[in-house]
């Protein structure tokens, strides 16, 4: 499989530019590696292809794990691109502090690679489920969320067939003891408006973060709710993006 070119850049885009890069990972099968360059670029960094194949970061600051369907889900979605080259050296820097952000598929990878706890599973309706999602945001301290405040409600795009999160009580009772439910679907609404459990996930997680709040993933999409005049035009997941600039500029 041939690498893919580096996607264009947007012709609109904030004001000023950071120095800031950050890497987005392509494994066979990725999907929205281009709209995450993309929204990358729209928050003010520099957005850096990564290939599956290289253990070669490029020394960028942070790594986003984008969706899609790596080798066709196999197995198990996530559990083939675990053993991808670049993934050894993510797992690496992970554990030494590098932000990374695993959407949809990308959280899949990462909790077959241990660096979030609990399992991904097929969605209780058995069906692939495709709308706008409202979420909670429930941990605002993270290196994705520091733009969002505790309890703020928003509404990105979700579309997944394995997007049930699980894990045993002792963990679910771990994460909500600790803070670590990064995000929550919103349950109290009509359904029609995008509130609802979507997959059956244990007590409504939608994202969770690792200890150190440098790792965090969720299922729905928040880089395909960047732009106002696409989809709802809502911009609800641009603050992934311009809080990782913020964490890495303060730190």
């Amino acid at each position: 499989m041939t690498r893919p070119s580096p996607a264009t850049a947007p012709s609109g885009g904030p004001a000023g530019r950071s120095n800031t890069r950050i890497g987005v990972i392509t494994f066979p099968g990725t999907l929205d590696d281009r709209d995450t360059q993309r929204a990358v670029r729209l928050a003010g960094a520099e957005a850096v292809p990564l290939w599956h194949r290289d253990k070669d970061l490029k020394q960028v600051d942070a790594v986003v794990l984008p969706g899609g369907f790596s080798y066709g889900d196999y197995l198990r979605a996530g559990a083939i691109s675990r053993f991808s080259p670049v993934m050894e050296t993510v797992i690496e820097q992970a554990k030494g502090g590098l932000p990374v952000l695993g959407i949809c598929n990308g959280f899949q990878v990462l909790t077959e690679t241990h660096l979030l706890p609990g399992a991904m599973l097929r969605n209780d309706s058995l069906h692939f489920i495709c709308r706008d999602q409202r979420l909670r945001v429930e941990n605002a301290d993270t290196a994705w969320t520091a733009d969002y405040t505790a309890g703020q409600e928003i509404s990105v795009p979700l579309k997944n067939i394995d997007g049930r999160y699980v894990a045993d009580e002792r963990t679910l009772d771990m994460l909500e003891a600790e803070g670590r439910v990064a995000f929550r679907y919103l349950t109290e609404g009509d359904t029609a408006d995008g509130y609802g459990n979507p997959n059956g996930s244990l007590r409504d997680i939608a994202g969770v973060t690792n200890e150190a709040g440098n790792v965090v993933g969720l299922m729905p999409h928040p880089e395909h709710a960047v732009e106002p005049l696409i989809g709802t035009g809502r911009t609800d997941g641009l603050g992934f993006f311009t809080s990782i600039l913020k964490k890495l500029v303060t730190a």
